[in-house]
């Protein structure tokens, strides 16, 4: 490997940060909100991440201080306790995109019927996830990582299997069991789209990890360029190839086993071959392969993302190590571990795929609506950032509204979760005015008593 990135490997992370997890993980999660027009709902999200790539890097080209979303409104705004609210809010949407690839890691994994779902009567399931977490992370403590060659043949297989998956299954669907392929049509001027579209958007974060480690990229800005407009596009069309013969093929296994209604998709296409076993093997382990690479290579991101922001005095020190050697720094990748290990040993996977999209929408569309404001400058053409700023703050009350009326139990969920990170960052980015007040009440406090003990000694 050559000590810098170039483009093909700069977009081969891109895309196994969008299809590595997020096809297997929310697929069936976003079917079962809009059926046949579940193609329709990740373009509408491909949109709008679409235009929020534009906006990451037309800030990137304009900023001196290079390095994502925390930098750009530290360069554009100016504000340490804004940039750092939107730098918690983003780590903890990488922490429940790793803990949803868990959950899809586990669920995949016990496909295999050597694989119980039970164990002293006590469900596998969050075992599973709990260890994929605890593995990845040791990898990292070891200093293990995929070289960028290595990278380009992951994602190359994996984009061959889906996009395999979806020629096999057009042609299973129109010439061997010909049947009427919907396109749910009858759905489009409808929400469920728009809120499937919301709920989906996690499946489109992945690519501005690139800007995270834009030492390692040969020519970053230019090269970070490229791959997102590139790779952002290619996940749309297989999402949309996916989906439209996933839905069609096992409708009933979008309700009934969402979570790995991929697998069952393939083993029914290849049946007139008596293969349809093997099928779903193969993609069960492209999904436990692609699932668990997922989970390394954000981990790996998000310990740098959050080494960064103890650097800004963003984020405790605590939780990073002073005296590490070149590579992740291991209390960071410890904490982060424990934390996501926690979301998906105890979440459901509705839960962690909508607080994680809500996440991401929320800093999306604050990183549009910045490049938006910068529209005056040549370099920027205020039209893209607006689609991407508008559809993402309107996915967001549309997502809510779909969980508070659809899935009760989610939306408090993630409300408290919501409601935790907030009060965490306040206390943390006003801290120094808290100790403040609570000095200054207690210096009150202190007199007053003073002046009550002082008369009665009189």
């Amino acid at each position: 490997m050559s000590e810098r990135l170039g483009l093909t490997e700069a977009i081969s992370i891109a895309l196994g940060g969008m299809i590595g997890g997020g096809i297997y993980a929310v697929l069936g999660v976003v079917a079962g909100i809009t059926k046949a027009a579940t193609w329709f709902a990740f373009v509408l999200a491909g949109v709008v991440a679409a235009c929020a790539g534009y906006s990451y890097v037309t800030l990137n080209t304009m900023s001196d201080n290079q390095g994502g979303s925390v930098s750009f409104v530290q360069s554009f705004v100016g504000n340490s306790t804004l940039a750092g609210m939107v730098g918690w809010t983003l780590l903890f949407g990488y922490i429940g995109s790793m803990a949803m690839y868990a959950f899809a890691f586990a669920e995949f994994t016990m496909w295999f019927d050597a694989v119980p779902t039970s164990f002293a009567s006590l469900p596998l399931r969050p075992v599973l996830s709990v260890v994929a977490v605890a593995a990845f992370v040791g990898l990292n403590l070891l200093g293990a990582q995929a070289t960028g060659s290595a990278e380009n043949v992951l994602v190359a297989g994996k984009v061959g299997i889906l996009v395999v998956f979806g020629v096999l299954g057009l042609v299973y669907a129109t010439m061997l069991e010909p049947m009427a392929v919907s396109m749910g049509t009858s759905k489009l001027a409808s929400f469920s789209p728009v809120m499937a579209a919301a709920v989906s958007f996690v499946a489109f974060q992945g690519w501005q990890l690139l800007f995270y480690d834009q030492d390692s990229i040969s020519d970053p800005v230019e090269t970070i360029r490229k791959a997102v407009y590139v790779s952002i596009p290619v996940s749309v069309l297989i999402y949309i190839l996916v989906a439209v013969v996933t839905v069609n093929l096992v409708p009933q296994a979008i309700t009934k086993h969402p979570h790995t209604a991929l697998v069952r998709a393939g083993q029914q296409m290849v049946s007139p071959w008596g293969v349809g076993a093997a099928a779903a093997v193969v993609i069960s382990f492209s999904a436990i392969l692609s699932t668990g690479s997922a989970i390394n290579a954000t981990l790996f991101s998000t310990a740098h993302f959050a080494e960064g922001m103890v650097s800004d005095g963003l984020l405790p020190d605590r939780i990073t190590s002073e005296d590490h050697d070149e590579g992740v720094p291991p209390r960071t990748v410890l904490v982060i571990g424990v934390v996501t290990a926690a979301f998906t040993a105890y979440g459901s996977l509705n839960a962690i795929t909508s607080f994680a999209s809500l996440a991401f929408i929320v800093v999306f569309g604050s990183m549009s609506l910045l490049a938006f404001r910068q529209r005056d400058q040549e370099a920027v053409t205020g039209a893209i950032p607006a689609v991407g700023a508008v559809g993402a703050f309107g996915f967001f009350p549309l997502m809510l509204y779909h969980l508070y009326t659809k899935e009760p139990g989610t939306f408090y969920m993630v409300v408290a979760i919501a409601a935790a990170v907030i009060a965490l960052e306040l206390l943390y980015f006003e801290r120094e005015t808290i100790e403040e007040e609570v000095e200054a009440f207690e210096s009150e406090v202190a007199s007053a008593a003073d002046g009550v003990f002082g008369n009665s000694d009189d």
